[in-house]
């Protein structure tokens, strides 16, 4: 399932979205016949998301780099198999390294509420992965390698590493988890992908607070496009007024009323 033509240039579509069951993953376009994939989905997505880079770019032409916006399973779970296959580096931030190396993420939080999906996040893998043979620390004055025009913005709360990804020259945000499109907690929600903006995943957010200041910095950048880890990726006006409504109401819209991390960060 792709979104194309999300891009703000619409004479260059160079940002596309490709769907994989509950997470999208996202192929950017950095020069002529060269891009870097966005996440890397679930652990059977591999075979999707090889056969759509073929389909966009040629079978002989690999991306550059895989960068990740967080470690948790729905965006890394396909990184391995990727990594290994179009031998290229995988990038993330230093303060998601244990998780990428071995360590083991907290357990996702049941007691949230809001819905089907989060009831069942007692289910939800959350042992770490070991990439350590293809993992590379982003840079700390915040560009991306690979990735000329585009900057790493670090936008923890979900994680404590996660990052997003954001282009000054048109203001297109790739959140990641800061944010999402769609009320991932629901079933309902996710399976319509009825489109509002909403906080990240409830069951797996461990602090709140920066959660809450990196949405707030997100905002301050007026994005033209958001394109997150979940739900449908939006633009406009409506992306500014509920962008702007999220932080202005982020604890009666994100936080939820009780939960493991909600009072114990």
């Amino acid at each position: 399932m792709y979104h194309p033509g999300m891009a703000v240039n619409q004479d260059s579509i160079d940002v596309i979205c490709l769907r994989t069951y509950i997470v999208n993953v996202y192929f950017v376009i950095v020069e002529p016949h060269k891009w870097v994939l966005i996440d890397t989905g679930l652990l059977f997505s591999a075979k999707t998301i090889l056969q759509a880079a073929n389909d966009l770019f040629g079978e002989n032409n690999p991306p550059q780099a895989i960068i990740l916006t967080h470690g948790h399973f729905d965006h890394v779970g396909s990184v391995k198999q990727l990594a290994e296959h179009w031998n290229v580096p995988v990038y993330a931030h230093e303060l998601e390294t244990p998780y990428l190396t071995g360590g083991d993420y907290p357990p996702p939080d049941p007691t949230v509420g809001g819905g089907l999906m989060a009831r069942l996040a007692g289910l939800y893998p959350y042992k770490g992965i070991n990439i350590e043979n293809r993992l590379v620390k982003l840079p700390d004055n915040g560009r991306i390698p690979s990735m000329p025009g585009w900057r790493w913005i670090y936008t923890p709360g979900h994680t404590i590493g996660h990052i997003s990804l954001f282009r000054d020259s048109d203001r297109f945000l790739i959140a990641g988890d800061a944010i999402t499109t769609v009320k991932q907690e629901s079933a309902l929600a996710v399976l319509t992908q009825y489109k509002k903006l909403h906080g990240p995943p409830s069951y797996f957010t461990i602090n709140w607070e920066t959660s809450r200041d990196s949405v707030r910095y997100l905002a301050s950048l007026k994005p033209n496009v958001a394109a997150t880890g979940h739900g449908i990726p939006m633009a406009g006006d409506m992306l500014t007024q509920q962008l702007d409504d999220l932080v202005k109401n982020f604890k009666s819209i994100a936080v939820p009323e009780q939960g493991r991390f909600v009072q114990n960060p």
